[in-house]
């Protein structure tokens, strides 16, 4: 069977330099649009892999997302807001992009087609049996991932990859292959876009579900987030007044004395049983 990149294909809008302001944000939401749907379709792949890292990472586990430009940030935007919204270390879900740090900002030219590259950068963080690598790429066609990805498997780690396009190379490398096929880009090719929102998507709900599944949520709310803020501190003190029924300010204080609503209402709810 040929690959086809149907990120690459013509976007079935056209002239858009002619179109008024209104129509262009029109067709674009309508696109967006279809991205949930594609996503929808993904949920059996996503729940196989969530399932497989939970278990893993019950015994010591990691997360690595890996990927090049708009993929490979996606990947690191996800992995850096754990610690703050889960009070996770830093070092349970880790997200590497061709070129390092500095890709984050600027395009590093050439990084993401070096096949060895991101095997390296997986060594250096002495990546085990019980980790998960996560390969990120719209295309489905990036070295630096594909690499890591047939590395990965061939040291018996357990790999996924996200892309946008049937059947890709990077899939080929998976053990469990995630497709959101969400059709031609508004702008040709620009998987910034609806590949872009659809990955997006896909790395919120693995994290949140695995976070989820290790018990660092209560009821709805995220009882182990950092309280690095004003706005921070003021939502846990009220998690503590609705759980307690302590005042604000007896709740503020309980929580600042713990540094986080779970450890808070558990020495609340322990000294209230003793």
């Amino acid at each position: 069977m040929t690959f086809v990149k149907i990120t690459e294909q013509p976007s079935p809008y056209d002239h858009l330099e002619q179109c008024s302001v209104r129509e262009l944000l029109e067709q674009i939401n309508n696109e967006d649009k279809k991205v949930p749907d594609a996503v929808e379709k993904a949920i059996p792949q996503i729940e196989k892999l969530v399932t497989e890292i939970v278990k893993r990472m019950k015994k010591g586990g990691r997360i690595f997302y890996m990927g090049a430009g708009t993929s490979g940030r996606l990947g690191v935007l996800d992995a850096s807001e754990i610690p703050p919204t889960f009070g996770m270390p830093n070092t349970l879900v880790i997200g590497l992009i061709a070129g390092g740090d500095r890709a984050l900002r600027n395009p590093v030219e050439s990084a993401e087609d070096n096949s060895e590259k991101g095997w390296e950068e997986l060594l250096a963080h002495r990546i085990s049996s019980l980790d998960t690598v996560v390969g990120i790429a719209a295309s489905g066609t990036t070295p630096y991932v594909i690499g890591a990805l047939r590395h990965c498997r061939e040291n018996g780690i357990l790999t996924a990859s996200i892309s946008c396009n049937p059947d890709s190379p990077i899939a080929q490398e998976a053990d469990i292959a995630i497709e959101a096929i969400v059709g031609p880009e508004f702008v040709t090719g620009s998987t910034r876009m609806k590949s872009g929102t659809a990955q997006k998507l896909i790395l919120n709900m693995i994290t949140t579900s695995t976070m989820i599944q290790l018990g660092r949520v209560k009821g709805n709310r995220m009882v182990n987030m950092q309280l690095t803020n004003k706005k921070l501190i003021d939502r846990g003190t009220r998690m503590i007044m609705d759980e307690t029924g302590l005042d604000y300010n007896a709740s503020q204080s309980l929580l600042l004395l713990h540094g986080s609503v779970k450890k808070a209402i558990d020495a609340y709810q322990s000294e209230q049983e003793s």
